[in-house]
């Protein structure tokens, strides 16, 4: 941040960065203004005096952000950043493309808003680009998806029902964690109280879900992916064995951390370079 820039245009990078980051500290807030934290906190005041609703809290969840609700002026965009956005869009969602696809019309109403000479751009781009479907990709529905991720922010328990691959239906209260998205798919990482034990569960194949009054903390060391990744071969039905016909060397660095162990074979059937075998499982839902 340069020493030229007027107390206005700090206040209005003040307020991109609590649209961007809300729960912004004064502290945090300076930095990246590259001011100090009574400068900071002086330019909140000018956003507060032009009539933009900034609310703060004490505690480690504390910080600044905008009033829920807030009506801002319009978003305005670079060139590069109105066809990242359409890029990113189309390569998570190739049917948006389409006007009568709910993402697609969403975007459509993104690009009709942009200035002509980067809406241009973007309209050229989704009208002309064509995108391939991944197959291995599930597109949960967005209401079950939103109701989840509010109940992650909120920390509350949640009784969800669930329909498995081969069609098994069941309900479990969960203290929902994170939603991650891995691979084109969405996973809720959460603790189930059926199993007493961490669980994965595909957004996809939830069918409900309703909030309890029941609150919880997560972990405090919590990495969703890492956790996700580790946990995504638990709580399957058959074990299974299988054999490489390749040098450990050559297949340990393919080895998932899902997979449950990898040691070369034990028996006197096979010598010191025999294939490596990783002993995994395969789900029941």
């Amino acid at each position: 941040m340069t020493s030229e820039l007027s107390p206005t245009a700090r206040a209005l990078r003040a307020l991109e960065i609590l649209q961007a980051r809300p729960g912004t500290t004064a502290d945090q807030l300076a930095e990246r203004l590259g001011v100090t934290e009574r400068a900071a906190r002086r330019y909140v005041g000018i956003l507060r005096e032009a009539g933009i609703p900034v609310e703060s809290a004490r505690g480690p969840h504390g910080g600044y952000r905008l009033r829920r609700g807030t009506r801002l002026p319009p978003i305005v965009f670079t060139p590069g950043e109105a066809l990242g956005l359409v890029m990113a869009v189309l390569d998570g969602q190739p049917e948006a493309t389409e006007a009568d696809d709910p993402v697609g019309a969403a975007l459509g109403k993104v690009i009709q808003a942009l200035p002509e000479n980067v809406g241009r751009q973007a309209a050229a781009l989704r009208e002309h680009a064509t995108a391939a479907s991944d197959r291995s990709s599930a597109r949960p529905d967005p209401a079950i998806t939103g109701a989840l991720v509010a109940a992650v922010a909120a920390r509350r328990r949640v009784l969800i029902s669930y329909r498995s691959e081969r069609g098994n239906a069941w309900e479990a209260e969960v203290d929902p964690w994170a939603v991650v998205v891995r691979h084109g798919r969405w996973y809720l990482l959460c603790h189930s109280h059926p199993a007493d034990a961490i669980r994965t569960y595909r957004v996809d194949r939830v069918r409900s879900v309703a909030q309890t009054t029941h609150e919880f903390e997560p972990p405090g060391d919590l990495d969703p992916v890492a956790a996700l990744e580790e946990n995504l071969g638990t709580g399957w039905e058959f074990p299974t064995r299988v054999v490489f016909g390749v040098p450990p060397a050559e297949v340990a660095p393919w080895i998932q951390p899902r997979w449950d162990g990898f040691t070369p074979p034990a028996t006197a059937a096979y010598s010191s370079a025999a294939p490596a075998i990783p002993r995994c499982t395969r789900k029941s839902g």
